[in-house]
């Protein structure tokens, strides 16, 4: 039976929806979309487009694999984030919409034309940094990542969007190798989920994407401990920061920036309500009068 985009979809629908997935209806037409070549208009528009035998057999493959609980990022090889669409692998994590919290936070206190530098500690594809370079023409950024491989992605990413000449990208354990007081603003989504609760996760999570980007040691809080008194380090005075957390992070990592010598120092949720992400900023220096 040859299948149109319509019952394409219809079908694929009800094989995820059967295989347990929690989310059948877009999972199946971002597929069929991107196995048939078509958009979401050409399925309400040209319903009973017929699929070729080629586009049938991708279609196969793909739902297949979608089946055995790999990611559609992964499947795909792309996910949109913000406003941006991102080349994502194996080799880093897809971007979550909980994490457009620190962008919009950014966007917010740094105005459209304002020159300011920022770095991004964890790049990985480079979600945070691409997403506020690409609505800030007078910013300029730096991504740190321990892996290659996740600065490779960051690397093709940085170019696709033509933001190239606006970022440097930096092999690196946190800020190890770099200097004080070069930043005005540092954003970070650092692992943070303890090293025991990551075989509870979905397959989607704990098979397929980089334990070097989930694991935050016993608690969860390994990696805040480093970060929190080196963010303040390589802020420069005035400068802000927003970092990721756990949903029940919140008292612990914003005592460390307390701790580290942070201001203002409170917590924004995401749009689920949970506690998400902690801003701050260094002192600034004071002037005299």
């Amino acid at each position: 039976m040859t299948h149109t985009l319509l019952s394409a979809w219809q079908s694929a629908k009800t094989r995820l929806h059967t295989a347990g997935l929690s989310s059948p209806v877009i999972d199946s037409r971002l597929l069929v979309e991107a196995a048939a070549d078509a958009t979401r208009a050409d399925i309400v528009g040209d319903p009973y487009r017929a699929l070729t035998p080629d586009q049938e057999a991708t279609l196969e493959d793909y739902l297949s694999r979608r089946e055995h609980r790999e990611p559609v990022s992964h499947i795909l090889g792309r996910k949109g984030f913000w406003k941006i669409m991102l080349s994502v692998n194996a080799n880093v994590l897809t971007p979550r919409p909980d994490t457009e919290v620190i962008v919009d936070y950014v966007l917010k206190k740094m105005p459209e034309q304002t020159p300011f530098s920022i770095l991004d500690l964890g790049v990985g594809s480079g979600a945070i940094l691409l997403s506020i370079l690409a609505e800030r023409p007078a910013a300029k950024g730096l991504g740190v990542d321990v892996s290659e491989e996740a600065l490779a992605v960051a690397r093709d990413n940085a170019a696709h969007l033509g933001l190239a000449g606006k970022v440097a990208l930096l092999r690196s354990d946190w800020t190890s190798g770099l200097g004080d007081a070069n930043y005005d603003v540092v954003v970070s989504n650092p692992p943070y989920i303890a090293s025991h609760v990551i075989e509870t996760l979905e397959p989607e999570v704990k098979d397929h994407e980089p334990r070097l980007a989930l694991d935050g040691g016993p608690d969860g809080l390994d990696h805040y401990r480093v970060l929190a008194p080196e963010i303040l380090r390589v802020l420069k005075p005035g400068g802000l920061f927003a970092v990721e957390i756990g949903y029940d992070q919140k008292i612990e990592v914003e005592a460390l920036f307390n701790a580290a010598g942070a201001e203002d120092v409170w917590t924004i949720p995401d749009l689920a309500m949970h506690d998400r992400v902690v801003v701050g900023m260094k002192k600034a220096l004071e002037t005299s009068q």
